[in-house]
């Protein structure tokens, strides 16, 4: 197999200064956060403006290990862990669907973030609904998410 290689294209600022303060899957949180994408990179940015919501891939840099079985805040039995969202994986990327609220040259500022200051920048994709699922099963989470 091919090496893989990322190279961060930004930093998140965020208003978590460590993994205590984050929140699970806080798409809830009404906190901003800046996401700083580097220059280089910044042309990429053009026309985003114009999506209210953007998908944000981050590499979870506190991630240290992983166990294929997990337990959750919401159920008392372990899970796959690729039936989970936990943060320890083998491929620690993150991510998370934003509210994009604005943008300054290079700075997008978004709502709804669950990661933690410093957190390096994978990729920026926008939301689109009619290519994401907008109905979906949520398997085993199914009555233990409070919507």
């Amino acid at each position: 197999m091919r090496e893989m290689k990322l190279t961060p294209i930004g930093v998140i600022h965020s208003p978590y200064k460590n993994l205590s303060e984050c929140p699970r899957q806080s798409s809830r949180s009404e906190l901003i956060a800046e996401i700083e994408v580097f220059k280089p990179y910044a042309e990429g940015l053009k026309d985003i403006e114009g999506f209210s919501h953007i998908i944000l891939l981050y590499w979870l840099h506190k991630s240290r290990s992983y166990s294929l079985l997990v337990h959750t805040p919401w159920d008392t039995e372990p899970h796959g862990l690729f039936a989970t969202r936990s943060p320890n994986r083998p491929n620690p990327i993150g991510l998370s669907i934003v509210r994009l609220l604005s943008r300054a040259g290079n700075i997008l500022r978004v709502r709804g973030i669950d990661a933690i200051e410093g957190t390096p920048l994978v990729d920026i994709k926008p939301f689109v609904p009619e290519f994401n699922a907008t109905e979906a099963s949520t398997g085993w989470l199914e009555g233990k998410i409070k919507r």
